[in-house]
């Protein structure tokens, strides 16, 4: 069958940038059917397009190859690798260094369909499933990725999401949040990292005001409604999520493990570095 062009499919020049990091062929077996590039040409049309694996298309690779090595990067940490790589490529080929100094950290609860697995109602948000937690460097490139049940505040998930961050990123000596992590979130990023943590919040909204009982007040002007604008720092994150929503099948989260919706954020960022990556 002949193979058809697909929106995300990886250019030439893009795939030269990712090839280095993608696992080569094991030696002997039986001659490989696909090559490396069209098993992760079919990945990344199933990310972006959220397609089920057995919806694939028949011109791409059969849909229990391509899970297979989905599954396989996944259990042997190559989609973090990649992310890990192609990230320091691209903080360099911006000025910056390798390693990043400061970070920031915030959530976002995805309903949860009927596949099963971990979830939570989250009281906030009003909605039952999972939190994807984010923490990225300030160009909002993801440092790690870490999904749980939505039930699960902000500030007592810190340590399951910041464990061992040291050892990777012995660099990062501060952190922007959002209020949902002041309290014990905050201390114990203090204490056990030994990071200064910004609180970045909204400022105060007016309570009301002195005015004599005839006179007409503009409340629309004293507390105005709708959007309260851009937060320093906390944007960067938030468009890191809009980044990622373009991906259909992380509209919601329709996996079983949480482990399996964190390579999905992982290889949603690769394909994204390598796009930026191959326009130089």
């Amino acid at each position: 069958m002949e193979r058809r062009a697909y929106s995300t499919d990886l250019s030439d020049a893009e795939w030269a940038c990712l090839a280095p990091h993608v696992p080569a062929p094991r030696p002997g077996g039986r001659p490989l059917k696909h090559t490396r590039r069209e098993i992760v040409n079919a990945i990344f049309y199933m990310i972006r397009s959220g397609e089920a694996w057995r919806l694939l298309p028949n011109d791409l690779p059969a849909w229990q190859t391509v899970y297979h090595y989905f599954r396989l990067w996944r259990l042997d940490g190559t989609w973090q690798r990649m992310n890990t790589a192609l990230r320091q490529s691209l903080r360099v080929q911006v000025g910056r260094n390798a390693q990043p100094s400061a970070a920031i950290l915030d959530s976002q609860s995805v309903k949860t369909t009927g596949v099963g697995g971990e979830r939570g109602y989250d009281g906030a948000k009003k909605l039952n499933g999972r939190k994807r937690h984010l923490l990225v460097d300030t160009q909002g490139l993801v440092l790690r990725a870490k999904v749980h049940r939505a039930d699960l505040q902000d500030r007592a998930a810190v340590p399951l999401v910041l464990e061992d961050i040291q050892d990777v990123y012995p660099e990062i000596e501060h952190l922007w949040a959002d209020q949902g992590y002041y309290g014990t979130g905050k201390t114990w990023v203090e204490e056990h990292l030994r990071w200064t943590v910004d609180i970045v919040r909204h400022p105060p909204k007016p309570r009301g005001v002195w005015a004599p009982i005839d006179a007409v007040i503009d409340w629309d002007a004293i507390i105005p409604k709708g959007f309260r604008g851009v937060l320093p720092r906390r944007w960067v994150v938030e468009r890191t999520f809009g980044w990622l929503s373009q991906s259909r099948r992380l509209s919601k989260d329709y996996e079983r493990l949480c482990e399996t919706s964190e390579a999905l954020i992982y290889a949603t960022m690769t394909r994204l570095m390598v796009r930026r990556l191959a326009r130089t």
